[in-house]
């Protein structure tokens, strides 16, 4: 199967989901799905390094690739994510070329980067040479630059230039917040996400974004954006549960 960042670099619709609730137990029943990839909400949800843990163990073991959204774009944080197994790590709030270049030589091995390990679940336990782990950690690791704040906004062409930056990812209910808004609609914030898709478009990058309005993926489709990170675990929980007393009280 081809990996995910070839994937995204091939400009392929990849379509995952949110995952909100630290348990493998949904990791592993999410997986059965033909979503393209899951995400890991470690920003925004209770999960702690061993959550995060047995929720790459059940993608893996399913053969599912997995994002994990870290609280904060350090070292600690995306070398722990890495090294759990996940597929790739989203970092939030990247403000500039500065922290994108911070972030994208955590993501990869080699000189000030990412701390090497061969006993982790990501180097196979001791079982892999370091040659493979080091090539396979290079073919395959995605390096995701969530962009939700206006000064990223100012800096996106820089930003989108770095080298080892896989994705921009469009954090459209921060710019909102941000920019006093009182709604995503707004035209300053679509005009925020407008320049994030063209600034891809010329710099090669792949972007992505969340969607509250599932019917408005073909719109952005159309500006460039090809990686779209859609609902979440909760949200089909709630759904599900308003459609079963739905047609049950018909």
């Amino acid at each position: 199967m081809t990996a995910l960042k070839a994937r995204l670099a091939a400009g392929e619709r990849i379509v995952g989901t949110f995952v909100k609730t630290p348990s493998p137990i949904v990791v592993e029943v999410l997986a059965m799905t033909d979503l393209d990839c899951l995400c890991i909400d470690a920003e925004h949800a209770p999960f702690d390094r061993l959550a995060s843990d047995g929720c790459a163990m059940a993608a893996r073991a399913a053969g599912k690739d997995l994002l994990i959204r870290v609280p904060v774009a350090s070292p600690e944080q995306i070398l722990n994510a890495l090294d759990c197994g996940a597929t790739g790590v989203v970092a939030p709030h990247i403000r500039s070329a500065a922290d994108a270049a911070a972030f994208a030589a955590a993501c990869r091995y080699g000189r000030g980067g990412r701390g090497y390990a061969g006993s982790s679940r990501a180097a196979g336990y001791t079982t892999r040479p370091m040659a493979d782990i080091l090539a396979v950690a290079e073919a395959r690791t995605v390096a995701v630059a969530q962009i939700e704040d206006p000064e990223a906004i100012d800096a996106i062409d820089a930003i989108a230039a770095v080298d080892g930056i896989d994705a921009l990812f469009v954090g459209r209910a921060d710019l909102t917040v941000a920019y006093g808004a009182a709604s995503q609609d707004d035209p300053q914030v679509i005009a925020a996400v407008e320049r994030v898709c063209a600034a891809g478009q010329r710099h090669g990058r792949t972007v992505g974004m969340f969607l509250a309005r599932i019917e408005d993926v073909p719109l952005w489709a159309q500006q460039g954006a090809s990686l779209f990170l859609l609902g979440s675990d909760h949200g089909f929980l709630l759904s599900g549960a308003a459609d079963l007393l739905r047609r049950a009280r018909c």
